[in-house]
């Protein structure tokens, strides 16, 4: 409560306060005569009246900050005084007043503590052992106070019940100074742990929202109580719209964790997203407990594993390649050998033996075989022993230009309409003829999923962390996700022809630029194969943007 607010307190209790003053007097005096005569009791009357219009005065003078620290010395020296004033008029020794005392003394140590209670004991000791001196040498009969109940105590005793009174002003003033400085400190304190508990509220909360975990607790019934923004986001569900539901309406694969709060568990499960996209989320959970160790609830912790499971993916799959990679080169570098042995001796054989129409077929057919296979090993090994990429600075524009220009020239692409959408400003750092003969894979492959029929987009897109995506997309049959998962690999092809190199040496050459590739694929719909590239910051010098030169 702030001063303002005590004083406007104090001044309305004390209004109450002598209002039943007055009362009590008015009832009391019309049948015991506490008040000697008429004119004292008018006294009274002015005085409490008095007393009105100094409170009212005082809370319109609490409306002035100037005024308002000595407000309240003000108030107890007026109340002293009241009180001084109503034992004179009613009867001075005899009053039943002087009790009103000790309630100036309380007040004053409400308004002004320890030190303002103890002033106001002296200076309540001083009047009335002041009063009742005067009213014992009759020097108050002007006012309309006898001496006569005073000198009818006599002296000893009128002394002793100035001191007994002296004694309990003091006595109040130190006992509620006490309790009022015990009250303040604990006060205080209480404001200092709330203001602690306030803060470590906030940054309990802060924290739960802004873990880059979701997490929700699961009261004993298995409904949800805290809902993070992490598990917002994922589920595209508020915290209100998840409050009290069952775990089982949000995530059912672990819908078992509000039956179970003994045992803590992990695990994964497969989530379906707001905007249809499939998620893995791996989760655990622990039991929650009160302050006796009785089980109330379970906390869940969970996060998106999507993004890991597709690096371990990536990564296993770089290892397969790799080994498959190196095996294969080995065994393709020992059939090399001799398959050049059997070319060369076949053609040497075709020179002496006689002209015969079914040999000359025979010999046709082996050489051409031949040749087949020998350009597969060639290729292959190109794939397992990549060259180093030579990096120069060039427009990617004008490399897709190339490419497609390139393309139109083979009869094949005459009913397949190839766009591309890229700025000229778009540099990239690459090996020209390997970035080109990606593209050229990518596209043919399109085509052939076409089957050379349909349409072939090229679209590219600047990053804001200094790459560049180029996805190449087709309308073809599509892909399913078995498929998917191993287009890269070597030798794998779902075509009736080809060699499964092709997407597989695009996928070597991308990684030794530093990117990566991906692709994505329904049955029916086409596919969409995704090249993220470094982009080369700033414009490079003219003269490194060079042309590339088809080599395949």
């Amino acid at each position: 409560m702030t001063d303002k607010n005590r004083i406007s307190w104090y001044i309305i209790v004390r209004l109450a306060a002598i209002s039943l003053v007055l009362a009590v007097t008015y009832v009391l005096n019309r049948k015991y005569s506490v008040v000697p005569d008429d004119e004292p009791y008018s006294g009274v009357a002015r005085l409490i009246v008095a007393t009105y219009l100094f409170s009212f005065l005082s809370l319109i003078a609490l409306k002035f900050n100037k005024l308002r620290s000595a407000i309240p010395h003000v108030q107890v020296v007026w109340d002293i005084l009241l009180v001084t004033l109503l034992i004179l008029f009613t009867g001075g020794v005899s009053s039943p007043y002087s009790f009103l005392y000790l309630l100036c003394i309380v007040n004053s140590c409400v308004l002004l503590a320890r030190k303002g209670a103890i002033y106001t004991a002296s200076l309540c000791a001083i009047l009335y052992g002041a009063l009742l001196d005067l009213q014992y040498y009759g020097r108050l009969l002007p006012f309309g106070l006898s001496a006569s109940p005073a000198l009818e105590m006599g002296e000893q005793r009128l002394l002793y019940t100035i001191f007994l009174n002296i004694l309990a002003f003091y006595l109040t003033a130190f006992l509620t100074g006490y309790l009022a400085e015990r009250n303040r400190r604990s006060e205080r304190a209480l404001v200092e742990k709330g203001i602690d508990y306030e803060e470590l509220d906030r940054l309990n909360s802060s924290i739960v929202a802004n873990l880059n975990s979701g997490l929700l607790t699961l009261n004993h019934e298995g409904r949800i109580r805290v809902f993070n923004q992490y598990a917002e986001s994922l589920t595209g569900m508020t915290q209100t719209e998840a409050y009290g539901r069952y775990l089982h309406e949000i995530f059912p694969s672990i819908c078992y964790l509000g039956e179970t709060m003994n045992d803590v568990q992990r695990g994964e499960f497969f989530f379906t997203c707001f905007d249809g996209t499939e998620r893995t989320i791996g989760f655990k959970s622990v039991p929650l407990s009160d302050a006796v160790g009785e089980k109330t609830g379970v906390i869940v912790i969970f996060q998106d594993l999507t993004r890991l499971k597709r690096m371990e993916e990536e990564l296993k799959k770089a290892d397969r390649l790799s080994a498959i990679g190196q095996l294969a080169a080995h065994i393709a570098h020992e059939i090399r050998n001799p398959l050049a042995s059997i070319s060369g001796s076949v053609q040497l054989l075709a020179q002496e033996v006689a002209a015969d129409a079914n040999n000359g077929k025979l010999i046709d057919i082996v050489v051409r075989e031949t040749d087949r296979l020998n350009k597969l090993i060639h290729d292959f090994l190109a794939y397992a022993r990549p060259v180093k990429p030579d990096l120069r600075a060039m427009r990617l524009s004008e490399l897709l230009s190339s490419v497609e220009l390139l393309l139109r020239q083979d009869v094949r692409f005459a009913h397949v309409s190839i766009q591309v959408s890229c700025d000229d400003h778009v540099i990239i750092e690459a090996d020209c003829d390997q970035m080109e003969q990606v593209f050229w894979n990518l596209m043919v492959n399109a085509a052939e999923a076409m089957e050379y029929q349909g349409t072939i987009k090229i679209t590219v897109k600047q990053d804001a962390v200094g790459s560049v995506t180029i996805s190449v997309s087709d309308t073809g049959c599509g892909m399913d996700r078995s498929e998917m998962n191993r287009v890269f690999e070597p030798f794998f092809t779902s075509k009736k022809k080809g060699t499964g190199l092709g997407l597989a040496t695009v996928y070597r050459i991308i990684e030794a630029h530093g990117g990566t590739i991906t692709v994505e694929s329904s049955k029916g719909k086409g596919s969409v194969f995704t090249v993220n590239l470094p982009l080369v910051l700033g414009e490079a010098p003219l003269e490194e943007h060079i042309a590339c030169s088809h080599t395949f």
